[in-house]
């Protein structure tokens, strides 16, 4: 991910969440170092991306979100094998993520990528009036 993909980012995360995150936090996690990625097609038009965190052997997964139009293709587990392969290669040994306790699709996927339920965060999710437990997941021994 770049600075001048943050425009085409926030849009895909608009489209895809009622309350997303802001071009200026995507914009700071670029420039605070995280790893930032974006998916894109041969002609260079970019329809996912995914962010994420790692210190200390862990990495820590903030984002990934794949456009709405182009969901069901098996685009998000891409990523999130991409995101994986990225954490391995930098020597991480585990990977964490929370995920809506409501999106049981990403729940499932992640699954099937070998993460593992390890609790939940009530009340993680504040969006308006609206409050929402995540489930935390964890895929160890990369």
């Amino acid at each position: 991910m770049r600075e001048n993909d943050l425009d085409t980012v926030a849009a895909i995360e608009a489209r895809s969440y009622q309350f997303p995150w802001s071009k200026k936090l995507l914009g700071s996690c670029l420039r605070a170092g995280y790893y930032c990625c974006v998916m894109e097609d041969n002609e260079g038009s970019l329809y996912g991306y995914g962010l994420l965190t790692h210190a200390a052997g862990e990495a820590h997964v903030l984002n990934v979100c794949v456009a709405p139009e182009h969901q069901g293709r098996g685009l998000g587990k891409k990523l999130m094998q991409h995101l994986i392969h990225f954490c391995r290669y930098c020597g991480d040994e585990t990977v964490f993520l929370e995920v809506r306790e409501s999106n049981q699709v990403a729940q499932n996927l992640y699954a099937r990528l070998g993460f593992q339920t390890i609790g939940l965060r009530k009340g993680y999710y504040r969006d308006g009036n609206q409050v929402e437990n995540a489930v935390v997941m964890s895929l160890g021994k990369l």
